[in-house]
């Protein structure tokens, strides 16, 4: 990840908004899709803990969330299938999760993926992570080299949880500024999809540097649905000091994109709620 930078970035809060405590509850509303079809995934009959098969519903977003469960209920089992996978996943033209060691892996690495709090869009069911070695697969495939630096076992443990807890604060920021639209979306947002734009500087980051400061080292642009509405966010990562006890180490900088009136008028009042508070 880099060595720890302070950065005088802060991290963008609506302070003056209350979150409704429907987007914070483990069950929406009645009226919410999810309570009007509930299935239930399959799992392998080597997880004790899931021995019943039901249909599997179609796939909302990216195929491998499908499987993900499958990873964090029974992952020995599931890595061993994913191995005989080939296919596309039309979503996003990717090819499935690498669960497998590199050829000059040094160490194992775990192949359990644990499952966030973001809601996925279209289902009942929450994002799941990347595990261990779907992340060091990921970096070799950037072009990473693990010989150019002393890597662990331990730092890529670290840099799972590190990556989590990124995601999750993106979260929390994003429900604040979902919560002044709390009447017109009782059942709370939920995550379409997402992408990183890290050169893609956005023109606040351009502008901050302009001012002396330093350019974020990450950018990603979350798609949120709020009750059948596409929603637009722009996340900023900034480089802060680790916290060995929560493992935060990014200073978030989200907001709504202003690619519409109502995240203008939203941009508008925080701004103004903030200078007056």
């Amino acid at each position: 990840m880099g060595a720890s930078m302070t950065t005088s970035a802060t991290t963008v809060k609506a302070e003056a908004v209350t979150m409704p405590t429907q987007f914070g509850s483990g069950s929406p509303p009645q009226g919410c899709p999810m309570h009007q079809e509930s299935q239930k995934s399959s799992y392998p009959s080597e997880c004790p803990m899931h021995q019943a098969d039901s249909p599997v519903p179609a796939p909302a977003g990216p195929a491998h969330q499908e499987r993900a469960y499958e990873f964090v209920e029974c992952p020995m089992r599931a890595a061993k299938a994913g191995a005989q996978s080939s296919d596309i996943d039309p979503t996003n033209m990717m090819p499935p999760p690498n669960q497998q060691p590199a050829p000059d892996q040094p160490f194992p690495l775990p192949v359990g993926r644990e499952e966030s709090t973001i809601p996925r869009a279209g289902t009942d069911k929450k994002w799941v992570y990347p595990s261990e070695q779907m992340f060091w697969n990921a970096l070799l495939r950037k072009g990473w080299r693990w010989k150019d630096d002393d890597m662990s076992q331990r730092d890529m443990s670290n840099i799972i949880k590190i990556h989590n807890r990124n995601n999750e604060q993106a979260w929390e920021e994003i429900l604040k500024w979902e919560a002044l639209h709390a009447s017109e979306c009782p059942c709370g947002p939920a995550l379409k999809r997402f992408g990183g734009k890290a050169k893609e500087f956005s023109p606040r980051a351009r502008i901050r540097h302009w001012m002396g400061y330093e350019l974020p080292f990450d950018r990603h642009d979350w798609i949120v649905d709020r009750c059948g509405k596409e929603v637009r966010y722009v996340i900023d990562y900034y480089e802060g000091d680790l916290d060995k006890d929560t493992y935060q180490f990014s200073i978030l900088d989200v907001r709504p994109a202003l690619d519409s009136l109502d995240a203008v008028w939203d941009r508008v009042k925080v701004a103004w709620w903030r200078w007056t508070s």
